[in-house]
């Protein structure tokens, strides 16, 4: 039986990245069933291993060995952080290096078939700028390194799948992407991405920007002259899609079964329904490239790092939803 191949690089080492892996491979789910191969500094690790007391060892990554199965667990050694230097719950640029180098790596192995899919703690994006990292976060490195000139990205949490038309712009300059050809494109991308799950009849909603739909032009334009006209195009194409959905009560549909998926106009609209339905559990799955990442969707908590009191809960969920979605998705580019 295939056992799930997940890389996982360690964040930016300042941050709780380390920690919640080092917690999370100790998870009896992960232990049984996904081969984990990890990327960064071993010595950053190994101080990780010390800080939360967990009872494991990985031995050096062998190409061959891990190829044949050999190998259940792993780690690829970078050995590329001054210890020297080194300082936990600091932003910098030798801890954004450290983060950017794990990350290229780790999307190399997974591009040459080591992996089936990507998990990722967090990153800082100061330390990345600070770094001269010429990309704002992961999605974005993601998206250069695998030839991807957009991703797509998707919250899951509970059953509860959200989809994204915009990320990291301002809400004005999100407002103004809401066009029809944008929103024709998403669905179906979307709309394939279902169809690797298994959903190929899975109903999308998509979310209104105004409130109540915009009152029939009351509070807005939007929903009558793009949303409306891409939603009547893609039914008229055969994509199980509709909407638009007053964004107040569209999630709490989705969450109960009525959709298989909804896609938010904006980057705060779903990421509030996703959160706060569960924070911890809400995994970031970026698609629409030629491998998966999963990733928690929580930051590098520098003021908790290296204290012993970070949770591993969405290190662990994005691991198992790796393991879930990632072996699905080999060869091909949704």
């Amino acid at each position: 039986m295939h056992q799930p191949r997940i890389v996982i690089p360690l964040g930016d080492p300042a941050g709780i990245g380390p920690e919640i892996v080092a917690k999370a491979l100790t998870d009896p789910r992960i232990q049984s069933s996904v081969r984990c191969l990890l990327v960064g500094s071993r010595l950053i690790f190994e101080q990780a291993i010390n800080l939360t007391g967990a009872d494991y060892t990985l031995p050096p990554f062998d190409p061959v060995l891990w190829a044949s199965g050999a190998q259940h667990w792993a780690f690829y050694d970078l050995a590329d952080v001054d210890m020297q230097a080194f300082h936990p719950g600091e932003v910098s640029a030798l801890c954004g290096q450290a983060a950017y180098h794990a990350i290229s790596t780790a999307i190399d192995l997974a591009m040459n078939h080591a992996a089936d899919a990507v998990a990722t703690p967090p990153i800082h994006k100061e330390a990345l700028r600070a770094a001269g990292v010429p990309y704002i976060g992961h999605t974005e490195i993601f998206g250069a390194l695998t030839g991807t000139p957009d991703p797509l990205t998707m919250f899951e949490v509970d059953g509860l799948r959200v989809f994204f038309l915009s990320r990291h712009v301002s809400l004005q300059k999100a407002c103004q992407m809401v066009k029809k050809e944008r929103i024709k494109s998403y669905v179906r991308r979307i709309h394939q991405v279902l169809c690797t799950f298994g959903e190929k009849d899975g109903l999308i909603a998509i979310a209104a920007l105004n409130p109540h739909c915009g009152e029939h032009g009351l509070f807005g334009q939007e929903e009558m002259e793009e949303i409306l006209p891409a939603v009547s195009a893609l039914q008229k194409e055969g994509l199980p899609v509709t909407g638009p959905i007053s964004a107040d009560a569209v999630f709490h549909q989705a969450k109960t079964g009525r959709y298989a998926a909804v896609l938010s106009l904006y980057h705060d609209q779903g990421h509030i329904a996703t959160k706060t339905l569960d924070f911890y559990r809400t995994i970031s799955v970026t698609c629409g490239m030629p491998i998966l990442r999963t990733s928690v969707d929580h930051g590098t908590a520098m003021d908790i790092a290296w204290k012993n009191c970070a949770s591993p809960v969405s290190m662990i969920e994005a691991i198992l939803l790796a393991a879930k979605y990632g072996p699905s998705f080999e060869g091909r580019i949704i």
